[in-house]
């Protein structure tokens, strides 16, 4: 089953997203806070309610990534609020500086709709992944971790890419259950190049 389409954003819209991401890191620096974001101020298709991952990179090295995995505010609010987050609230980093700020490459992600896969062992959950397509979200108990498709860059093969999906989710990288759950979703990438 194929997963729910992603409606994209027009590549209008591309150069304010992205200028919003470095407006709100260039505000927490000088500021101490969070900018907020005016609602009025922005056009209809970017007030609609959309779940995005904000990746920040210096020199091709990752920096920071946060994002949320359902929509729940507008593109516009995740995106600076993810922004904010991957800047200063990553765990793995420490926080952006203003000598890094001017050097910060940004990718934004526009997560589609999730949909839980049904698979009855791991080679046939193996067997349904489309590499360089689907982002994945495992679930197992408490524990989650998800990959953007992007992921699929370093971790071209199916096995290794969820070895290290579950190593994210806190599991061993040979560990399976049947209670296992996988969905996947696909993502609309704009970055500053």
């Amino acid at each position: 089953m194929e997963p729910m389409s992603l409606t994209e954003i027009d590549s209008l819209y591309h150069p304010l997203l992205l200028e919003t991401v470095h407006q709100a890191i260039a505000y927490s620096l000088k500021r101490g806070k969070q900018m907020m974001i005016h609602m009025e101020d922005y056009p209809p298709p970017l007030r609609q309610q959309r779940a995005t991952f904000v990746t920040l990179k210096i020199a091709g090295d990752l920096r920071g990534c946060i994002g949320t995995l359902e929509a729940y505010r507008s593109l516009i609010e995740d995106v600076a609020e993810n922004a904010y987050a991957a800047a200063f609230s990553d765990p793995r980093f420490n926080p952006v500086t203003r000598t890094q700020r001017d050097r910060l490459q940004v990718g934004i992600s526009v997560l589609g709709p999730s949909e839980e896969m049904t698979f009855t062992d791991e080679n046939d959950l193996l067997e349904q992944l489309r590499p360089g397509t689907d982002g994945l979200i495992l679930k197992q108990a408490t524990r989650r971790g998800t990959f953007l498709p992007t992921v699929w860059e370093s971790l071209p093969d199916r096995s290794r890419f969820l070895e290290h999906l579950k190593l994210k989710a806190g599991l061993s990288s040979g560990y399976w259950s049947d209670d296992i759950r996988v969905f996947r979703y696909t993502t609309q990438t704009i970055d500053s190049g």
